[in-house]
């Protein structure tokens, strides 16, 4: 299929140098204005196009898959995650999945260390007070966080972002344990000076931190819920970086209204952009929106991977980056 034939459209606005790029390579629909397709405009752009470049937002299930048109041969993901997309129903109609892998690790991981010096230092209250104008000067007991050094951090998924997680941890004197659902090759567990737990449960609750670095699959939902948060110290911080569905945000919100946990910082929640109103409540809780992977570098990048796979499927090739069901 030549690529100058190749007709693609792109749900959201992307950086302005890939639009560019694409537009020279291919007959590209552009999304303007940067709003979510609606899924009436969603499937309508699956029936005329060859290549649908979706992200995170848009929510391609089996019955929008079997409205699409016979064109569609290839999704091209921008974002590494794929639970959004019914990959098997999309392999069982002939069309192929790709998605961006890697790019986005060392920038999920700084966030994630972010939100734990948000949380742990209380960084978040400091700034609030400054902006009121309420600071009435230093004081030895006032906004007192705890130190990182020394902090047993358990980290909850150990792929690409978990181990980048885990360098940084490093660094500032952290005792880095994971959980993972394969260990981890005895010289990659010595570099980083991690600790494997077999037993989620048992990680948790010795951990002062968990950070939660694995993706959404049907065995991690709710991997985090009420009877594995209980088991954490009351003191404990958890942070999340992956996916809002790993925790069980409702019991979250109840542990920490309760006091059972000591705090949160959250860049993803269960249900997208629909944040539980009793979390921004509380002063121990810190929300960003999804900014992991918010840097120009990363999601050029990822643009680049997207353009990457839809040029070499339209010579004729497999995309380098094809999702298969196996590997969920």
């Amino acid at each position: 299929m030549p690529a100058q034939r190749l007709s693609v459209v792109v749900t959201r606005r992307l950086p302005e140098p890939v639009e560019t790029r694409m537009k020279e390579l291919f007959d590209v629909e552009l999304r303007d204005p940067d709003t979510k397709m609606s899924r009436e405009d969603l499937a309508a752009a699956m029936r005329r196009a060859d290549v649908i470049v979706p992200c995170v937002t848009d929510q391609i299930d089996a019955a929008l898959i079997g409205q699409a048109g016979d064109k569609l041969k290839l999704i091209a993901n921008y974002g590494a995650g794929v639970d959004h997309i019914d990959v098997a129903t999309a392999r069982q109609r002939g069309i192929l999945v790709s998605n961006t892998p890697g790019v986005v690790t060392e920038d999920t991981a700084d966030m994630t260390l972010a939100l734990i010096m948000a949380v742990t230092r209380r960084i978040p209250e400091g700034l609030a007070v400054m902006q009121a104008g309420e600071w009435q000067g230093w004081a030895p007991t006032a906004y007192m966080g705890g130190r990182l050094g020394g902090k047993r951090l358990g980290i909850l998924g150990m792929g690409r972002i978990g181990q980048a997680v885990a360098r940084r941890a490093r660094a500032f004197g952290m005792q880095v344990h994971y959980n993972n659902r394969k260990r981890l090759r005895p010289e990659v567990e010595a570099d980083l000076d991690a600790t494997w737990w077999e037993s989620l449960d048992q990680m948790v609750s010795r951990m002062d931190i968990l950070s939660v670095n694995c993706p959404h699959t049907p065995s991690t939902y709710h991997l985090m819920n009420a009877r594995r948060l209980k088991l954490m110290k009351p003191t404990a911080v958890i942070v999340n970086t992956s996916r809002g569905e790993v925790i069980d945000e409702n019991a979250l919100t109840r542990g920490l209204r309760a006091g059972e946990l000591g705090g949160a910082g959250l860049d993803v929640f269960e249900h997208g952009h629909e944040v539980n109103p009793r979390l921004r409540e509380l002063p121990n809780v810190v929300l960003l929106p999804h900014m992991g992977s918010a840097t120009l570098e990363g999601r050029i990048e990822m643009g680049e991977k997207v353009i990457i796979n839809i040029k070499t499927f339209a010579d004729g090739h497999r995309p380098p980056d094809q999702v298969v069901p196996g590997q969920l």
